[in-house]
């Protein structure tokens, strides 16, 4: 057997694992089900898509696009359990209010409306609550968005970890069409700057490893820097903000609902030093590791260029850099070109080696 029939024996037990319907094995839920990788999205398949599902939630993007009457709207939602509350470069707070203007934006849609709803913990101090509520009201208004509606509710000491918070939002869609499916052979993938910043920051924040780092999170709305590449380019064919899982487990998706190959090579991937040493002293792959204010484009690949024009003309995409491009084979699958010359699949991580990061 030659290394060419060996290499495709091992794509083909691969391919038809993927194809499996999803099945939850596990008989309790565990910290790997909410991490973003292949046990959340076993969970999702098998649990929440097999009963709730309709063609508005099939695609599973960002936002739910919804048609009513003349109005074409996004919906999100989304809920942050991050621990620490506080971190280098932000809070719970203004994190809740990114993240759920960043799924809309990235969805094609400009961010209007939020929710807010919180679960308190009983003792939790007042002070520390004024603190996330005003980091809120400051990330509102620099994404000109307004909370209109919320809930709060307080459950005893030790039922929960002094605040989580829920969030909804409502957007007007501005660009149709975009989504992870629509992505052909020969398009080119981008991220609009350092990868890895967010994971890394809240890791070393938690204070359980020796390890010193000017670093903070990367956590910002990205409303203005969609709005002007959407401007610029006709030919944006999909975008997700890459936050559980990293940007591996977006190339996953997008591989997976488009049934293309997703090529990336190392050396163009833009990760700090701080956030790559860190993550080789932690063990852990920077690929993986979630942002709160990067963005993973595809665009046509004739406009590769225009697109990362586009993104460096704002300051959140300053550093954006062209990583890989879409190919026709093998399907469903991500391959790195390493820095070592080789070639290695991409795959879903299990859970996430740096649990409750947003």
């Amino acid at each position: 057997m030659t290394t060419s029939d060996r290499e495709q024996q091992v794509l083909d037990r691969i391919d038809r694992a993927r194809r499996r319907r999803a099945k939850v094995r596990e008989e309790r839920i565990t910290l790997s089900h909410g991490a973003g990788g292949k046990a959340t999205q076993t969970l999702i398949e098998a649990v929440f898509l097999d009963a709730f599902r309709n063609p508005l939630l099939e695609p599973l993007e960002d936002a739910a696009t919804l048609t009513i009457g003349d109005a074409r709207l996004a919906l999100t939602t989304d809920s942050y359990v991050v621990s620490p509350l506080f971190f280098p470069g932000g809070n719970i707070g203004d994190l809740a209010v990114n993240g759920t203007v960043n799924d809309l934006a990235v969805s094609g849609a400009r961010p209007l409306y939020l929710t807010a709803g919180f679960i308190l913990e009983e003792g939790f101090p007042v002070e520390d609550l004024l603190k996330i509520v005003e980091s809120m009201k400051a990330a509102a208004e620099s994404a000109g968005v307004q909370i209109v509606t919320g809930d709060t509710k307080v459950v005893q000491r030790g039922k929960a970890d002094g605040v989580y918070i829920n969030t909804a939002g409502v957007g007007v869609l501005t660009r149709s069409g975009l989504g992870v499916a629509t992505v052909k052979p020969g398009d080119a993938v981008l991220v609009s700057g350092p990868i890895g910043d967010h994971g890394v920051t809240i890791m070393l924040a938690r204070g359980e490893l020796d390890i010193d780092a000017d670093l903070e999170s990367d956590t910002a709305p990205v409303h203005d820097l969609v709005a002007g590449l959407l401007a610029a380019v006709p030919g944006v064919r999909a975008m997700r903000d890459a936050t559980r899982g990293g940007v591996a487990t977006i190339l996953n998706e997008i591989a997976k609902a488009a049934d293309v190959a997703v090529v990336v090579d190392e050396n163009t991937i833009p990760v700090r030093t701080e956030v790559r040493g860190a993550s080789e002293l932690l063990g852990i792959d920077p690929l993986y590791v979630a942002c709160e204010g990067r963005i993973v484009v595809v665009v046509d690949g004739a406009q590769a260029s225009d697109a990362l024009a586009a993104l460096r003309s704002h300051p959140l995409g300053a550093d954006a850099a062209v990583i890989g491009r879409v190919a026709d084979d093998p399907p469903g699958l991500v391959l790195l070109n390493t820095a070592f010359g080789g070639t290695r699949i991409v795959d879903l991580l299990v859970g996430d080696p740096l649990p409750r990061i947003c």
